[in-house]
């Protein structure tokens, strides 16, 4: 196992790679790929690692289904950020997406313990 200031300098550092690649992406005649990388999973890597080492491979499982569940939030957001881009600026277009991810996020939170439990 990694010493914890090593494994978290790895995230930071993964973190930082993926922020460097979108801003040149954003700015180049391939700015479309830019949406691309944060989709790329880095995290859930680092995620599905920890729990499956700690939890084994049923929790593992779960928190797959569990992943695909939540591309619902992400696609409620990139709706609302299509919708709304020609419509508000930037910055509210940006609030007002992130709203409607939070309240889909919520929504899937509360539906998955429910059906869950």
């Amino acid at each position: 196992m990694m010493a914890p200031d090593l494994a978290l300098g790895g995230k930071a550092l993964l973190g930082a790679l993926a922020v460097l690649l979108i801003s040149l992406l954003s700015q180049s005649r391939y700015f479309v790929i830019a949406g691309l990388v944060p989709l790329f999973p880095t995290f859930a890597l680092i995620a599905h690692y920890m729990v499956g080492s700690a939890l084994g491979a049923d929790a593992l499982r779960h928190t797959a289904l569990f992943g695909l569940f939540s591309l619902l939030p992400y696609a409620v957001y990139l709706l609302a950020v299509y919708g709304l881009a020609t419509r508000l600026s930037l910055p509210f277009t940006l609030l007002a997406a992130t709203a409607c991810w939070m309240l889909a996020a919520g929504v899937l939170l509360w539906s998955w313990h429910y059906w869950m439990h």
